[in-house]
């Protein structure tokens, strides 16, 4: 990723420029000394979801849609260009789908009959087209079977829309049974909208399977991994943990399409194709060629959080389907299979290898721990179903491991009776960390600052699970990533930070959205097939989690907390590693404010420096043409007396970062 352009530049000029003259004038206090709290390192971190095809056509890298013919379709993402399905005899070939009944996890391949080895071709669209790069390494690899031994070679192609090849490789199926093949081979030029095609030299039959395509170029070069660019995005953030994989998807619309974890671990072809509960949700953007293949899978996102040195938060079914959907239960007496899994996968995360499942682990190439501290039941369920499945789980998680940490949720809204009973359930069983979910307009999280101010300090810890301000309504398509939302956010998250006592992780949602394929609105990280890009709440978000700090500090105005007076809200830390005091203030106001921030009890070095974050306009984006538009401004500042003055511009975030001597 390209680094901030840092322009070492004084604000001290600003203070004599005469367009801020008549600007109000702010005092606000830090006290340096006094620690109220520790801010725990999972404050801020990401919440990954496979909505918006974030994991297939997103961050797993895989280029072949329906590469095991397993869509409910099974050709479904494939077409034959050259084959006459009206007459047989002029055909150049076909490709049908043939089910091995006894194979329950990858039932079916694709039988191929080539008439005319110089007509007949098959063409993989992939998600919404292939993106490749010039003279990018690109690695192929496919099962195939050739009983009679009349097909010579498989020669596969990248082509454009005009059928133009722009990289080209071939395979010689050698063998009459079941063999795996490979072959690399080099993009010819920058395309987003590339296809696969396919064709064959002889004449006869040929079975294909686990026609697989990545780019060589993946995060920690991993074969078969996860895509650079976005990966990028994610380690940039400093995240305090990864949550997964969702969401609505760990519930399903049934029980029987919820997610379920030891299906997503193991040999990638041997892993069960299943539907995305997400497909067909919202009639603005069907999408009924969204299934997941697992490629991503429960070991991958274990991976992926070490990787980006992130906390492992995986969430389980609590034996309750979608209630929006079907609302499906397991019976009380039924539910030991499900809180079976609980406990297979601590196991799985931290099991020794002579384990049954730590051994899983091992033979999947990471036989040290994934060190899992937190395990969270159940979605956003509500009512007295779910904390009763609740206290099954509880229970069981807790006689076997008893450091394990729950965490369990209080329904789909802030507030209203599901969130007040079961807040009110989970205060009786003395909940250790509760996830609240809220999807609101701008204004609400300027005038919800203050909402864990009041909140017991010895009940449950909170994990704001799931925020996003919605520009227009929840759910509607028309939500945009604008200016006024992020910063409504940032303004929010001075509270959570100010209540680090009480809120322990915050992650926004959705994580990451295709530009061509997405099926809810708004969300943090944008891509198409060839780019990536943070929007402005993506900036914010960064912005907080990689200046979080260690120990929260008291700011105040008039010996209150900065709160909305004069449209101010602040918050400050201190990061014990690097001996910094870090403020936090964003100003949603139409106009420029000068403020003072007297920082009172450690000497503080004369240098340091202040990030802006800010537009002029409420409804600015980031977007592919112009992915930095809102991005921070790293500048040097000068303090004197241990009093900083400063100009905060209308809407904006401003971090100021000072060293202690």
């Amino acid at each position: 990723m390209k680094p901030n352009i840092i322009t070492k530049i004084t604000l001290c000029g600003l203070l004599l420029n005469g367009i801020y003259t008549q600007a109000q004038k702010t005092n606000l206090e830090v006290n340096t000394t006094k620690t109220i709290t520790k801010i725990q390192p999972t404050m801020y971190g990401v919440f990954f979801e496979d909505i918006n095809f974030a994991a297939d056509g997103g961050l797993y890298a895989e280029m072949v849609k329906n590469r095991s013919f397993e869509f409910e379709t099974p050709l479904m993402g494939w077409t034959q260009p050259n084959s006459d399905t009206h007459s047989f005899n002029k055909q150049s070939g076909i490709a049908t789908t043939i089910k091995v009944l006894e194979n329950k996890t990858n039932p079916n391949f694709c039988r191929v009959l080539i008439n005319d080895d110089k007509g007949f071709e098959m063409i993989n669209e992939g998600f919404r087209g292939m993106g490749i790069k010039k003279d990018a390494q690109y690695n192929l690899s496919l099962k195939a079977a050739n009983p009679s031994g009349s097909i010579k070679k498989i020669i596969i192609q990248f082509i454009d829309k005009n059928k133009k090849v722009l990289g080209e490789t071939s395979i010689t199926p050698t063998a009459k049974e079941w063999q795996n093949y490979t072959a690399d081979f080099t993009a010819t030029q920058t395309e987003a909208k590339a296809q696969l095609k396919i064709t064959f030299q002889g004449t006869g039959t040929i079975d294909l399977d686990m026609i697989s395509l990545f780019p060589e170029d993946t995060w920690n070069h991993r074969k078969n991994g996860l895509r650079k660019d976005i990966v990028q995005l994610l380690y940039d953030m400093k995240p305090g943990f990864l949550r997964f994989p969702g969401g609505c998807i760990v519930e399903g619309r049934t029980l029987a399409q919820r997610y379920q974890w030891k299906k997503t671990v193991g040999d990638v072809d041997k892993r069960e194709t299943l539907i995305n509960r997400w497909n067909t949700e919202f009639a603005h953007k069907p999408a009924p060629d969204y299934f997941q293949t697992f490629g991503l899978g429960f070991y991958e996102y274990f991976q992926l959080s070490e990787d980006i040195g992130a906390a492992p938060l995986p969430i389980l079914s609590c034996a309750m389907a979608c209630q929006f959907n079907t609302g499906e239960l397991v019976p009380l007496a039924e539910l030991d299979p499900y809180v079976q899994d609980a406990l297979d996968l601590i196991e799985f995360a931290n099991g020794s290898i002579t384990t049954p499942w730590g051994k899983v682990r091992a033979d999947m190439g990471h036989p040290k721990p994934f060190n899992l501290k937190h395990i969270g039941v159940g979605n956003e369920q509500w009512g007295p179903q779910y904390i009763e499945r609740f206290k099954v789980f509880e229970k069981a998680i807790k006689d076997k491991y008893p450091n394990m940490i729950i965490v369990s949720g209080a329904g789909p809204f802030p507030d209203g009776d599901y969130f007040d009973y079961g807040m009110q359930e989970l205060k009786k069983l003395n909940a250790e960390i509760v996830d609240e979910h809220y999807y609101k307009n701008p204004k609400w999280f300027r005038d919800n600052v203050t909402r864990y101010d009041n909140y017991d300090r010895k009940g449950p810890k909170v994990f704001a699970g799931e925020y996003a301000a919605q520009s227009v309504a929840i759910a509607s398509p028309d939500n945009k990533n604008n200016w006024e939302c992020a910063f409504s956010e940032a303004a929010f998250m001075t509270g959570l930070e100010r209540n680090a006592e009480v809120v322990y992780l915050t992650s926004y949602a959705p994580l990451m959205a295709h530009a061509e394929a997405w099926q809810w609105t708004p969300d943090m990280i944008w891509f198409n097939n060839l780019e990536a890009y943070g929007s402005a709440n993506y900036q914010v978000q960064k912005l907080f989690s990689t200046n979080k700090g260690t120990d929260l500090l008291a700011i105040t105005k008039d010996g209150k907390p900065v709160i909305g007076q004069n449209d101010l809200f602040a918050s400050a830390v201190k990061e014990g590693t690097t001996k910094e005091v870090i403020v936090k203030i964003v100003n949603t106001s139409s106009k420029t404010q000068a403020i003072t921030v007297d920082l009172k009890g450690s000497k503080l070095q004369s240098k340091g420096t202040v990030i802006t974050l800010t537009s002029p306009n409420l409804e600015d984006e980031n977007s592919f043409a112009a992915p930095k538009k809102i991005s921070p401004i790293e500048s040097e500042y000068l303090l004197k007396n241990n009093v900083a003055a400063l100009q905060l511009p209308a809407y904006s975030v401003t971090v100021l970062k000072l060293k202690m001597k």
